[in-house]
């Protein structure tokens, strides 16, 4: 851009995926948006698994040019071992990057042959406004599944996408 001119709005895009599997223990659900689902699913992670709140660190990360979630919080480092996902959310949130930007809107695809979602979309979006200090209105979230194709289709494995606008105030 000509001059010292700063853009008005930036864009991020975040992206998850875990593997899953069965698990009939009292324990077994999915973490999603900060949200337990009860199923007979559990996924493989190092932290909690919040593929939804991951994806969406990650958006915002990219929306400023700061990296991934990864290097904020890497696998390798055992202190994230079973970590809840939201403490990654509020730590992004703080960044000093993100000093002087606000959040217009976010928007979020589950993609997940099971569990189905439909019930749990209402408490994750509501959960996500809470996280993020956002009316509701300005949280998407949708729920598909991958109508049996690929890992997600097979019951391997769950993902999530997530858009970010910031906006400069």
């Amino acid at each position: 851009m000509p001059g010292n001119l700063a853009p008005a709005h930036r864009v991020g895009i975040g992206y998850d995926i875990h593997r899953i599997e069965s698990d009939a223990s009292p324990e077994a659900g999915l973490i999603l948006a900060g949200v337990k689902i009860p199923c007979p699913w559990k996924v493989i992670a190092h932290s909690d698994g919040d593929l939804v709140l991951h994806a969406l660190c990650d958006a915002l990360l990219g929306a400023v040019a700061a990296g991934d979630l990864g290097e904020q919080f890497p696998d390798t480092d055992p202190a994230h071992r079973g970590r809840d996902s939201t403490e990654f959310l509020a730590h992004i949130l703080a960044l000093p990057v993100l000093n002087g930007w606000r959040i217009g809107n976010v928007d979020i695809n589950v993609i997940a042959q099971v569990p189905r979602l439909s019930a749990h979309k209402p408490g994750m979006r509501q959960r996500l406004a809470e996280l993020l200090a956002l009316p509701l209105d300005r949280i998407g979230l949708k729920a598909r599944t991958n109508e049996g194709v690929d890992a997600v289709g097979e019951k391997r494995a769950v993902q999530a996408q997530a858009v970010v606008l910031i906006e400069a105030p």
